[in-house]
């Protein structure tokens, strides 16, 4: 690092928050980035293997959206708006009606939350409980929700709800699919709990669930438990609802992470990936008969960004006008997971993830650390998840250029390599 880079980090040394988090694990001052590449001050080009947390499913800046909201901040085009009507909104709202819900027999109101993932999930939360009159909602072992407290009263890491300085309550954590192992059916357990008036669960009045959990390891639910699930709901009187704010906007594979499940969610919330170009945007659908809120019950200053319309309805007709996206993402997702599954069974690891958002359970958080920083050294930037950091976990852009994508997976395996080959010789030399 230069002594001017060194310099510049000294200004976030001194005047940000010693809460941020992402600038640790890669000090380095950034500039610029196009599609899977992001450029440092000096010019240096690092392939993304992060994509903001899968906020950038479709790469930086791509130009067909940069251009469209160029041309409509050019023109004055309103960016702030609260719930008014706009043309923007209009046009959005018809989009995704046409291409992502209609072809898909989904249907579905659209509540523009605040800004951000914790933001539709409180709106989703707000919503069961006004819904059924009841508190209770059962989440999951190892999910994550977000860190507004309803969110992450929801959330399991200990880490992340020790920040909150409060009782977290009105949740009752279960085990997801496979936490006890394969020949446990933890969707029965929670039917059993349920059903028994002495089982000291109050009545539920939702189900919060991930299909793959981003943040909580690559856990991946199936088809089966997930319908488990959804009956169990309904049984209960409590709505199903399905965070796909990470693992959503083609992820997985297909536009909602849920699609071959053969389920219909109650309540599904959306962000990150939604706007297409990583700007603030954050939704909660929810079946029409639920749409009882009263005008301006839930509401926040930043509901509906102007901007993020604009770029999302040129992401949803780019990429999900045909099936030729989905098909491309299936390419990569096959691509990835013969990587990874190299390289994992080299070292006697577990593969985890789905389509495009898998990673490899280092079974140690120490050495997962160590390769992703082994990668950053190496010009790829990529990050750990799970309950102790121990997955390595790729997110590529879903955009990635081949060449690109096979460059950057070979730094990774180096980094396996040369990670876990230290580590073994100073073990044996100890």
């Amino acid at each position: 690092m230069t002594n001017s880079e060194q310099q510049d980090l000294l200004v976030f040394e001194r005047r940000e928050s010693a809460v941020r988090s992402y600038c640790r694990a890669f000090p380095k001052m950034f500039d610029r980035a196009v599609n899977a590449t992001i450029y440092g001050a000096d010019g240096k080009e690092y392939t993304d293997f992060l994509a903001g947390c899968a906020s950038l499913n479709y790469g930086h800046n791509d130009p067909d959206m940069k251009q469209a909201l160029v041309d409509f901040i050019s023109r004055d085009g309103i960016a702030h708006g609260l719930d008014m009507h706009t043309n923007a909104k209009r046009d959005f709202l018809e989009t995704f009606h046409e291409k992502i819900l209609a072809p898909r027999n989904m249907d579905y109101r659209m509540m523009f939350t605040g800004p951000t993932g914790a933001n539709a999930v409180e709106a989703g939360l707000k919503l069961a409980r006004k819904v059924t009159g009841r508190t209770n909602v059962i989440s999951f072992t190892n999910g994550f929700h977000g860190m507004t407290l309803g969110a992450l009263a929801t959330t399991g890491n200990a880490g992340k709800r020790g920040g909150a300085g409060m009782e977290l309550s009105g949740v009752h954590r279960a085990p997801f699919d496979g936490y006890f192992g394969d020949n446990v059916d933890t969707a029965e357990q929670l039917d059993i709990l349920l059903s028994d008036s002495s089982a000291g669960i109050d009545a539920p009045a939702a189900i919060l669930v991930e299909a793959v959990q981003g943040e909580g390891g690559l856990n991946v639910a199936s088809k089966e438990w997930m319908q488990k699930m959804q009956a169990i709901a309904k049984k209960h009187g409590a709505l199903f609802i399905v965070d796909d704010i990470q693992a959503g906007c083609g992820r997985t594979g297909t536009f909602f992470s849920f699609e071959e499940m053969g389920i219909e969610p109650d309540i599904i919330t959306m962000a990150k990936s939604l706007s297409g170009m990583g700007l603030p945007f954050a939704v909660t659908l929810f079946k029409p008969e639920l749409d009882i809120w009263k005008p301006g019950e839930h509401n926040g200053t930043f509901r509906g960004n102007n901007h993020a319309f604009i770029t999302a309805k040129v992401a949803i007709d780019k990429f999900w006008s045909d099936d030729q996206f989905q098909a491309e993402i299936q390419e990569k997702s096959d691509y990835l997971e013969q990587r990874l599954q190299s390289i994992a069974d080299k070292y006697g690891f577990g593969l985890k993830g789905r389509g495009m958002m898998m990673g490899i359970d280092c079974e140690d958080g120490d050495a997962a650390s160590d390769i992703c920083e082994h990668a950053f050294e190496n010009d790829v930037i990529v990050e750990t998840s799970g309950s102790d950091d121990e997955i390595v976990k790729i997110l590529a852009p879903l955009t990635i250029e081949k060449e690109t994508f096979a460059k950057g997976l070979d730094v990774i395996e180096t980094a396996f390599d040369c990670t876990l080959v230290d580590k073994n010789q100073r073990s044996a030399a100890e």
